[in-house]
């Protein structure tokens, strides 16, 4: 419940639940004030939420007009006037929550319903309600949570409060029955006051769903790897399945040339990913260790933190394009063979060797091919046709000569 400003709270008393405002203490001119809406000694209550909206749009006179919050509240829309469920207050109810344990939801209950309490007795000078809360200290001992209650001593303190309220409660629910004024409005204008808080309530409720949907949405744009530490560190895990076997490696560029984890051309691999950490923990001979941020990536894996996430963009397979190129050109999938193409290419050039470049000076049509197959616009009018069986075997060649860079397989 708000603990400043202006709140429509729901009091439920002997002859029924009524409904009016609440200014918990605020501070003006070095003092401090506490109020309900009121005129002079009467504190009015309502019926309903449309019949306090109803009084509030009228004429009457009130002493909360004279809030500092009182603008900014009375600009609000039609259900200003509706509370929250932490607003209802069960005041007649109230030593059923101290016949139960003393849970979160009842502590925290009493707690709000004490603190309206202490409030209406300080405003309307009702003192049976005012000696009860000076009475007994142990009441003041609700506001510090169920925790309070959690010791050695908790559930005996829970039931001193228990036994005063028992013993005190119908005095002091009397005494706010006396205080209070049920003021009346014109039933007239009620009807047309309910509408309108509905259609506010359906508006709130439309306007945060809308708020919710959006959330999700963007929550949705959001790729979780963005915020691994991989993504930070600029060193990717990537999984690669080829020849029926899948293992996992990692690679980063630096100054836009390709680095593996590996040494001398060799690209050590691995054929699980937390073979792969275990590995790292105790070894540091590598290419990647050169990186900037490898220090940085290092001291989660080492505190067991970090865990292998494979981006779907480092996620490489070479099944059944071997098949697919013997079959037809319709029968390849182009994107697959060209993030295939792209990491031969990238294991290539960090090895440093010509070894693919010699291959396609030995095979230029199998080059043509793949330029074709790609997008490529320099093949001198090539066009693929069958049989296939020479580019399906010039891949599978170029795929060994993959294989033979990683250092387990």
């Amino acid at each position: 419940m708000a603990e400043k400003g202006i709140v429509p709270v729901k009091l439920s008393l002997t002859e029924g639940d009524f409904y009016t405002l609440w200014a918990p203490n605020w501070r003006e001119g070095g003092n401090e004030w506490q109020a309900f809406l009121g005129a002079n000694d009467d504190l009015y209550v309502f019926n309903s939420p449309e019949e306090l909206l109803v009084f509030l749009e009228s004429d009457d006179k009130h002493d909360l007009t004279s809030h500092p919050e009182w603008k900014k509240f009375n600009s609000g829309d039609a259900a200003r006037v509706v509370p929250d469920a932490n607003a209802e207050l069960d005041i007649i109810g109230a030593p059923a929550l101290l016949a139960d344990r003393p849970s979160y939801a009842n502590v925290k209950t009493l707690s709000r319903i004490f603190a309206v309490m202490r409030s209406l007795g300080h405003v309307t000078a009702a003192s049976p309600v005012t000696v009860f809360f000076s009475s007994h200290s142990v009441l003041s001992n609700v506001d510090r949570g169920s925790e309070h209650y959690s010791g050695p001593n908790g559930l005996g303190e829970w039931t001193s409060v228990g036994r005063a309220v028992a013993t005190n409660w119908n005095g002091v629910v009397d005494a706010l029955d006396e205080a209070i004024t049920v003021k009346e409005v014109n039933s007239l204008f009620t009807e047309d006051a309910a509408t309108r808080i509905q259609e506010a309530q359906a508006a709130v409720q439309a306007a945060r769903e809308a708020e919710e949907q959006i959330a999700k949405e963007e929550a949705e744009k959001v790729d979780p790897y963005d915020n691994s530490p991989w993504a930070a560190a600029g060193i990717d895990p990537i999984k690669v399945s080829i020849d029926g076997r899948t293992i996992y490696t990692l690679r980063t560029y630096l100054g836009g040339q390709p680095v593996f984890l590996g040494k001398f051309g060799e690209i050590f691999t691995f054929n699980s990913q937390k073979s792969l950490l275990r590995w790292l923990v105790e070894h540091d001979d590598h290419d990647l260790a050169r990186a900037s941020t490898w220090s940085d990536l290092m001291l989660g894996i080492n505190a067991g933190e970090t865990e292998l996430l494979v981006h779907s963009d480092n996620v490489y397979s070479f099944n059944g394009l071997v098949k697919d190129i013997n079959t037809s050109v319709d029968a390849v999938d182009t994107q697959q063979m060209a993030r295939a193409y792209e990491l031969m290419a990238d294991t290539a050039d960090w090895a440093d060797d010509d070894s693919m470049n010699s291959y396609f000076l030995a095979n230029p049509r199998m080059q043509d091919y793949i330029s074709y197959m790609l997008g490529g616009s320099d093949t001198s009018g090539y066009v693929p046709h069958a049989p296939f069986n020479d580019h399906s075997e010039s891949w599978r060649e170029l795929e060994e000569m993959l294989i033979k860079r990683f250092s387990k397989f």
